[in-house]
């Protein structure tokens, strides 16, 4: 047998221990997830293992930071364009006259639809392939951003961005499920750290795009907000066909693996993760939903999504309350994305490294939250200083959310929780986001207060609930029997 073939190696001992005890209880090998990896009862080839993976790492990884990159991007420009060329009265606000509440009415509906569909949108993604589904939605809110440029008044914005969020709802946790088909729980935390972090690029590039927009405005009578979405919006439509042809879908369908590597993709996942040949089934949604120990973890992802919305959304106007006004204030929108992006990716290695999913993320929060209540506290005067604490804080924003995605997907027990829990979390994290759209409030800049001591509470409460639910796992680990599945914290 060559190195590239899968071996595996039967270890009857523990085989004649399942089958005696299947008659008297239900087996381990009932979950499909959360196994220690000492219970595995094959297994693989090493190196053709770590050949297999760099293959797939390859081939999803950068396909899926491409797709959150232009996600982000359509995502974000809602609050570049509020201020883009203000200083010539042509920003979308002063175009459509938009009040303070109507801005934020605006930014209010893209999370409604979010919450709505992200849950269907992962069933459908399982009935109908990744490839087919996220290529649809991709083209979706391309078309939608496009469109966005046409908006004459308040409802038309509304409408767009409603639209907008149905669309995008399901890529975020639709790629998370993604992962659960390729890797192992240890190691997803830092590839989706790769793809979270894309966040922060795209708010980076956001920046720089609408600084380089900024100098049409007037081009073909039209103001540079307008060429912003356009032009954002373009590349989403023509990728999709690419994503159609070319995204993974299932390790046990896909046509670019030998026959041999698919059967290691499926062979080193059994028992630690999900499969696409899985069916969702009533038995194991209702599980999933009575579970309350993962209603813990959406309340943890309701903390993260307070101050990740409302540093994605209001990050330029922020800055402009810092000192830099015009297209200046785009461009100073860029260092702090830039420096999350390698803080996202940090965080992240150590929790995968070290198998510390909870204390990365408590960490980040602890981190986040001092930084928020730092910038509350410092003059409204004292730019450099609040710029800085302000990299640093929306740095840490963005770095919660790897450590914590992990940590949940890594105690899904079967392929049904993953298809509901991962869209649930993000679902009923919209609460977050919506409270975090309305906490920055015009009228108390520059100093934002609100906004930042909001911030800085819903931060200790997730290194609290983290902390908590950590010390909860722990405990449980603790009375498990020899070779029952862990715990993973």
């Amino acid at each position: 047998m060559t190195s590239a073939e899968p071996t595996f190696a039967l270890h009857t001992d523990v085989e004649s221990v399942t089958l005696e005890k299947s008659e008297k209880e239900p087996s381990v090998h009932e979950y499909e997830d959360v196994l220690d990896t000492q219970s595995s009862v094959y297994s693989v080839d090493a190196l053709a293992e770590r050949r297999l993976v760099r293959r797939l790492d390859l081939r999803i990884v950068p396909a899926s930071m491409f797709l959150y990159f232009l996600c982000c991007i359509d995502r974000f420009n809602i609050g570049n364009a509020k201020i883009l060329n203000n200083d010539a009265g042509d920003s979308l606000a002063q175009t459509l006259r938009l009040t303070e509440q109507q801005y934020l009415i605006a930014l209010m509906v893209f999370f409604i639809a979010y919450a709505i569909f992200e849950t269907p949108s992962n069933y459908l993604l399982k009935k109908y392939r990744p490839s087919r589904w996220l290529a649809f939605l991709m083209f979706g809110w391309g078309a939608m951003t496009m469109i966005t440029a046409a908006s004459q008044n308040f409802a038309t914005l509304v409408a767009m961005r409603f639209l907008l969020g149905a669309f995008e709802a399901g890529l975020f946790p639709g790629i998370v499920y993604c992962l659960t088909f390729w890797y192992k729980p240890n190691e997803r935390a830092v590839r989706i750290a790769l793809i979270v972090a894309c966040a922060t690029l795209g708010g980076a590039f956001g920046g720089a795009i609408a600084y380089g927009v900024g100098q049409l405005n007037g081009a073909c009578r039209l103001e540079a907000w307008r060429w912003l979405f356009i032009l954002e919006g373009v590349p989403c439509c023509l990728c999709a066909l690419v994503v159609y042809f070319y995204f993974p879908d299932f390790p046990e369908t896909v046509p670019w693996l030998s026959l041999a590597e698919r059967e290691l993709a499926t062979a080193r996942i059994k028992g630690v993760a999900s499969l696409g040949h899985h069916r969702l089934t009533w038995a194991e949604a209702r599980a999933t939903l009575v579970d309350w120990r993962l209603y813990a973890h959406y309340l943890l992802f309701v903390a993260f999504s307070v101050g990740f919305a409302s540093m994605s959304q209001f990050a330029p106007t922020i800055v402009q309350g810092l000192g830099y006004a015009g297209l200046r204030a785009q461009l100073f929108t860029v260092p702090p994305y830039a420096i999350g992006f390698g803080v996202c990716v940090a965080v992240a290695w150590a929790a995968d490294k070290y198998e510390m999913r909870a204390l990365s993320a408590a960490f980040a929060f602890l981190i986040c939250g001092v930084m928020f209540l730092v910038e509350a506290s410092l003059p409204p005067t004292a730019f450099a200083a609040r710029y800085g604490v302000l990299c640093v804080a929306l740095s840490f924003a963005f770095a919660i959310s790897a450590p914590s995605l992990s940590w949940l997907t890594a105690n899904l027990r079967n392929t049904g929780a993953s298809t509901l829990a991962v869209p649930l979390n993000v679902s009923i994290a919209t609460i977050g986001q919506i409270t975090g759209t309305f906490i920055y409030k015009a009228a108390e800049a520059p100093a934002f207060p609100t906004g930042h001591y909001t911030n800085a509470g819903f931060m200790f409460l997730g290194a609290a609930i983290a902390l908590g639910l950590r010390a909860f796992y722990v405990r449980r680990n603790r009375a498990l029997a020899p070779g029952e599945p862990r715990w993973r914290i």
